[in-house]
């Protein structure tokens, strides 16, 4: 970038030093030249899925009226002070997600794959890493799946999960600890070796291809795009192990010891969104918070969570539901704290990250995947509402996912079942 004379000049990734300690800069108005202005359009645009999947109980979170004049419920009290910077989505869902069991639902999430691990069943490419073939390159991580259990929803162009980091301590050190030299080493030479497998297997394939068939030569060339594209991402790779990782003002966290604390598993890996996102490692990351079998520490609560989503209209029951609901709210409210907080020059992190909370449950009691409960925070749209869609013949999930990449900046037309490019009601504010 060119700057005009008399502009400050500095680098993305400047850092402070003092006393031996190193901390990476976020995006300053001293970075960008002429301060903000046209400029701030270079700040990269960013995009966070969470699901709970054992959905949230919707006559606590559903306001009656729609629109901007929406009253709170009990679980939208806890937002309020982020009202301006969300709007519920009422009426909209994925279709054919009657699956294996209930709870199929939770893998196809971002994947919008019809009918859930039932015979022949093969997930499809989840929005995340439709968005990293894009833009993964440009920072360290691709993208990044956070999970309370392990498992994630972020799945592969072949219909492959990834598995998600449950550890928000090992989370933190891939992502701001150096490791010693012979530890680079040996990762360097893990990314050559296959390296050179993808250069041995273009190599074989290259020899047979004036054998075969038109059908069977398109394939092969779709498989040899495939492997040119592993080869761009190992040899990016590679050159990340080069590049110092940045310093941040944050202890490394300690792990909750309880598995069964999902509250505070969620928080800690929660604190570790608006770090990611701010020193550019990464600008794509799922959440999975997985409903347990077991009682959460939450005072009042007794009985174990998938037993109470499953309250078949039982006052206690939705009563003990409510409160872990509601902690869950709690620390999705200092999330959006934090990355309101967070400056990019003359903006919040907050503007430059798509934040979608929800469920795969509209009603978990009845393993009802229709009217799920959809919150969408951050990015560059105008909030404050509550849009009350079609209850009945509801909106495809997926047009929320084709306006999020479109607004930011990616040409995606079609995705899973959309039906269109985006959700009537919701719009882009105004810059």
């Amino acid at each position: 970038m060119n700057y005009p004379k008399g502009v400050f000049r500095a680098d993305r990734r400047t850092f402070l030093r003092a006393s031996g300690v190193g901390l990476a800069l976020p995006i300053l108005d001293a970075f960008l030249p002429n301060g903000v202005r046209a400029a701030q359009e270079k700040i990269p645009q960013r995009l966070v899925c969470i699901c709970t999947t054992l959905g949230l109980h919707a006559p606590f979170l559903f306001p009656e009226s729609g629109g901007t004049d929406f009253e709170s419920t009990p679980y939208l009290k806890i937002l309020d002070s982020h009202r301006g910077d969300l709007t519920l989505i009422n009426g909209i869902s994925h279709p054919d997600q009657s699956g294996a069991d209930g709870h199929s639902s939770a893998m196809t999430w971002l994947t919008a794959a019809r009918h859930p691990g039932l015979a022949g069943f093969k997930n499809s490419i989840s929005i995340d890493q439709l968005l990293a073939s894009k833009i993964g390159l440009e920072t360290r991580f691709p993208s990044l799946q956070l999970s309370t259990d392990g498992s994630s929803q972020s799945y592969t162009s072949s219909g492959i999960m990834i598995p998600g980091e449950q550890s928000p301590s090992r989370m933190f050190t891939k992502l701001f600890l150096e490791g010693t030299a012979e530890a680079k080493d040996a990762q360097i030479q893990k990314l050559r070796e296959g390296k050179s497998i993808m250069d041995t297997v273009r190599d074989e394939t290259r020899q047979f291809r004036n054998q075969i068939g038109k059908e069977d030569r398109k394939k092969l060339e779709e498989y040899l795009h495939s492997v040119r594209e592993m080869e761009q991402r190992l040899s990016s790779a590679e050159a990340w192990v080069h590049k110092p990782k940045p310093k941040v003002d944050a202890e490394v966290p300690q792990d909750i010891k309880e598995n069964k604390d999902l509250i505070g598993q969620m928080q800690l890996l929660f604190e570790l969104i608006p770090l990611a996102l701010q020193t550019d490692s990464t600008r794509l990351i799922t959440v999975m918070v997985q409903g347990r079998n077991d009682v959460p520490p939450i005072p009042g609560v007794s009985i174990d969570h998938h037993n109470l989503s499953h309250h078949g209209q039982d006052s206690q029951k939705i009563q003990q539901l409510r409160l872990i609901e509601e902690a869950q709210m709690h620390a999705f409210d200092k999330l959006l704290a934090a990355l309101s907080r967070k400056q990019e020059g003359a903006s919040r992190l907050l503007d430059s990250t798509s934040v979608v909370f929800g469920s795969n449950l509209g009603n978990a009691n009845s393993h009802d995947t229709k009217n799920i409960p959809l919150l969408l925070a951050g990015g560059k749209f105008r909030h404050g509402q509550h849009l009350i869609l079609d209850r009945e013949k509801n909106t495809p999930f997926c047009n929320l996912f084709v306006q999020v990449a479109q607004q930011m900046g990616h040409e995606v037309e079609q995705f899973g079942s959309s039906s269109g490019s985006g959700v009537q009601g919701l719009e882009y504010r105004s810059t």
